[in-house]
């Protein structure tokens, strides 16, 4: 059972996706209910995700939601709902540098990286590897120092300065006039914690990194999509009475 705060208003929820709004065993069918029941219920539902925006987009159709798609972590905004072109706020080729030059230097590792990558505009991503540490560490002692290694649990994104989830929710909340003090958001891995620094409430569905945890106002007791779905329906239950 969730316990919102009773003292706090919010217009909008910001969902990422993998690991919170669905895993490599899809969605919860009721998921897709109570979005759609928050809508009606006048609060807008946006999605923020390391996915890029060719993957998101069938997500967002499919969920019927009338919210913003924050993609590649933050790289790519797109608002078509109130009419904003797609904007990519960050160039990619550095990253995709330094995954060809990590390529060389640690066995086994892939520089291609999943395979979304095609897709890619602002940033690089490896296939999750045991020890992404090994990566952080090669990167920081590089030319490709400013480089930023942020895990997720289902890949390993290679990312340039200043380009997070917070950047790219900021452009998108001011191209709709939002205020991020009345927006909740819910994620579970470390490239939530821009996001979470940068919303009025903020929801971890994991335990799994304790820098999320502490970063969070509030973690769950379900993990992942359960976790979420505890919290959409607390929502929905706050918001009807």
């Amino acid at each position: 059972m969730v316990e919102l705060p009773k003292d706090c208003e919010w217009d909008m929820i910001v969902l990422d996706i993998d690991g919170t709004l669905l895993d490599r065993q899809g969605i919860i069918p009721e998921m897709i209910y109570l979005v759609r029941e928050l809508e009606k219920k006048g609060m807008v539902v946006s999605l923020a995700s390391g996915r890029t925006l060719p993957n998101i987009t069938p997500i967002h159709q499919s969920l019927g939601i009338s919210g913003f798609i924050v993609g590649e972590n933050g790289g790519m905004v797109w608002d078509s709902g109130k009419g904003h072109p797609i904007k990519a706020l960050a160039d990619g080729s550095r990253p995709k540098e330094a995954a060809q030059w990590l390529g060389t230097q640690i066995d086994g590792l892939n520089p291609e990286g999943i395979e979304s990558n095609r897709w890619r505009e602002t940033e690089w991503c490896l296939t999750e590897v045991e020890d992404w540490e090994e990566v952080r560490d090669a990167i920081a002692s590089s030319e490709w120092s400013d480089i930023s290694v942020v895990p997720t649990g289902f890949a390993v994104h290679l990312t340039i300065p200043g380009h997070d989830k917070a950047s790219g929710l900021r452009v998108a909340f001011e191209q709709r006039g939002v205020d991020p003090a009345r927006v909740i958001a819910c994620g579970d891995a470390p490239n939530d914690i821009p996001m979470f620094d940068l919303v009025g409430f903020s929801v971890s569905v994991s335990r799994n990194y304790p820098e999320v945890v502490q970063a969070a106002d509030l973690v769950t007791d379900a993990h992942g999509k359960e976790g979420s779905l505890e919290l959409l329906r607390a929502l929905c239950e706050r918001i009807g009475s």
